[in-house]
């Protein structure tokens, strides 16, 4: 018996102007364990196909290239006879109607100590409308391959710091996560990386500590699919349109930090980050819309979604400008 759906943001408004309905789903995510597994990046993918539009593409996979219904997982499809005859056939039949937001586990890592320990925490941080220290991030960044071990080292302090269910007491992950600061400040990673590990000062870090036990406005630092999330819609939105959005079960997905993150994005135009797109919708309404979860067996739409996230992830390289850049609006009666 399946358990009912958790999370989710229900439409409370009526949408204004133009809308885009989206179907989600991601691969790659493994919670907090953002350093020990398998896979260096996490994809975000989305469709703006209708029900009866996946339930066709299935059908021609499952068809015209063989594949059985437990072949449509991404592993086995890109091992199956004629996965490349099949994966182009596939992406083709998506282009222009399918986004894909990459995340890299170690930079976004990075930017969270930028975002969070140097600068101020909201659900803003880790996408396109707040960019202000994102060259604070890449510089620290693209200093990586300079300091050995000691720079795993450093990342998995951090995600030791701020994890929700800390392992030792915050005194102690603090102390740990200075020490590790302090052995990549002795390789002496350059003047703009430098800067930022010497900005770090103890005694803010504990109060943002103090702020993740209790505050609420504060986004869970170790949780790539908010931003994600984010990135997918003002993808799908450039400033024009609201975005209805349909995604498989994620915990992570709480109706309150949805909430959060869609009074955040309302306004977006006003923000200079954003400044590349004609800001179209009032300052009040957000391009989140709104959000149903459900279960991806029972919706074609997302289980395409989570196919072209899979292969995303494992070959990141298909990932041409078709898919990265935001579909363009299409007339709603097409």
């Amino acid at each position: 018996m399946r358990s009912p759906l958790q999370g989710g943001l229900p439409l409370r408004d009526a949408v204004v102007g133009a809308v885009v309905e989206i179907a989600c789903d991601e691969s790659g995510f493994s919670g907090t364990n953002l350093l020990h597994s398998t896979a260096p990046v996490i994809t975000h993918a989305s469709v703006d196909l209708v029900v009866d539009e996946a339930v066709t593409l299935i059908t021609e996979l499952r068809s015209g290239f063989r594949f059985s219904p437990h072949e449509l997982k991404s592993g086995r499809f890109l091992r199956g006879s004629g996965a490349d005859e099949a994966l182009e056939w596939f992406l083709t039949a998506l282009t222009g109607r399918a986004h894909v937001h990459l995340i890299d586990k170690e930079f976004f890592l990075v930017t969270r100590i930028v975002d969070f320990l140097l600068a101020e925490p909201s659900y803003a941080v880790g996408t396109r409308l707040a960019l202000d220290q994102r060259p604070t991030a890449l510089a620290l960044y693209a200093a990586r391959h300079s300091a050995g071990s000691d720079w795993g080292a450093f990342l998995t302090a951090f995600v030791d710091l701020v994890r929700m269910k800390r392992r030792v007491p915050v005194r102690q992950s603090v102390q740990r996560f200075f020490q590790a600061r302090d052995a990549l400040l002795h390789h002496r990673l350059g003047a703009a990386a430098d800067a930022v590990l010497d900005g770090l000062d103890p005694g803010h870090v504990r109060a943002v500590l103090a702020r993740l036990d209790d505050d609420r406005s504060v986004p869970p630092p170790l949780e790539p699919l908010l931003p994600a999330l984010a990135e997918t819609v003002l993808s799908w939105s450039g400033g024009q349109r609201q975005v209805l959005v349909t995604h498989d079960e994620q915990s992570a997905l709480t109706a309150d930090r949805l909430t959060r993150l869609q009074r955040m994005m309302a306004g977006g135009g006003a923000s200079s980050a954003a400044a590349e797109t004609t800001w179209a919708l009032p300052d009040e309404v957000s391009p989140l819309a709104g959000l149903v979860m459900v279960d991806s067996r029972d919706d074609p739409r997302v289980q395409v979604a989570d196919l072209l996230a899979g292969v995303a992830r494992r070959r990141p390289g298909i990932l041409g400008d078709a898919l990265r850049q935001p579909p363009p609006p299409r007339d709603p009666e097409v």
